[in-house]
């Protein structure tokens, strides 16, 4: 009993460890929470705008004569962006991102179409490397707080992939696999086709395309007294498509990376604080496990000295 004694007071101080390890993780993804919920919020606003100027432009310039908005059939290559988390401790949140992206892998081999993988964060490239998965190209380090210039370097890299021929490499299809914020308590995985581009309004206004970009439209008129104002366009519509559309595919790119790194702290600050209040319950479990056992043993002991002494008594 002695023995069993020891067993759970070992246990107690190795669960006491890491209920600190688990408490000390919780108040530094609670410390970044809020910076990376307001970094994903803040950016709804600048995307709306971005949308809005594109809806105004669409009255002057067909989407679907741009490069980024027209569907290729040269290529049956089809790229995908894995958002995951550069380390352990946050629940499901990688392993939901991964197997949504399985089910993406397997319907799109069904269409004859071959993935290229791209991973952001250290989960996703563990995952398909350990399972021979070639690799085009893997963002680790930040998942939790996505540098301007990294969101860059994702959004530039699959934009040039996008426009590549056939012969260099190119895709038909990005499509990226990430975490939407809706609260502390709710992520939801989502499968978004990036390119071929649809302007999507991430305000709520919908999907927009050549022919369904009336509620922007009317939106910029109710702001102009009931009609669309007029533009003037230097160097000229084309131009200035080009480059709304460009910074438009960099933006939703910024806004997926964003509201993955919020996920991620919000899904890690869950993660942490049910496994500290589970290294508390095993504590006290322990706990009463110890003191049945040297109860146990104080019982034992008296029985013994009881006995010894009737033995004696009896002689």
């Amino acid at each position: 009993m002695a023995g069993n004694q020891r067993v759970y007071k070992q246990r107690i101080r190795s669960t006491q460890t890491l209920q600190k390890v688990f408490r000390a993780m919780e108040l530094i993804a609670s410390s970044r929470i809020g910076q990376a919920r307001r970094n994903a919020q803040e950016a709804s606003p600048y995307d709306h705008a971005l949308s809005q100027a594109v809806a105004a432009l669409g009255s002057y310039s067909r989407f679907d004569e741009h490069p980024i908005t027209q569907k290729r059939t040269d290529t049956n290559r089809v790229a995908i962006l894995v958002v995951t988390s550069d380390r352990g401790m946050a629940g499901a949140y990688s392993a939901t991102i991964l197997r949504e992206t399985g089910r993406l892998i397997e319907e799109l081999v069904k269409d004859g179409k071959e993935p290229v993988i791209f991973t952001f964060g250290r989960r996703a490239h563990s995952y398909f490397s350990f399972r021979g998965t070639p690799i085009e190209f893997s963002w680790t380090g930040q998942s939790d707080r996505p540098s301007d210039e990294s969101i860059e370097e994702v959004a530039t890299t699959l934009l040039d992939y996008f426009l590549q021929p056939h012969e260099a490499g190119g895709v038909a299809e990005v499509h990226i696999v990430f975490t939407r914020y809706v609260s502390m308590v709710s992520q939801v995985p989502e499968v978004r086709r990036m390119l071929p581009l649809k302007v999507v309004d991430v305000a709520g206004a919908g999907e927009l395309d050549e022919a369904g970009n009336e509620a922007l439209e009317k939106e910029l008129a109710e702001k102009h007294g009931g009609s669309m104002p007029l533009y003037e366009f230097e160097p000229g519509p084309s131009e200035v498509l080009d480059a709304l559309l460009t910074r438009y595919m960099g933006s939703r790119i910024r806004n997926a990376l964003l509201q993955s790194a919020a996920s991620e702290l919000a899904s890690r600050q869950q993660a942490m604080h049910t496994a500290t209040d589970n290294a508390e319950d095993l504590i006290i479990t322990y706990t009463r496990l110890a003191n049945a056992a040297r109860q146990g043993d104080i019982t034992q002991e008296i029985t013994e000295i009881v006995s010894g002494a009737d033995a004696l008594g009896a002689e």
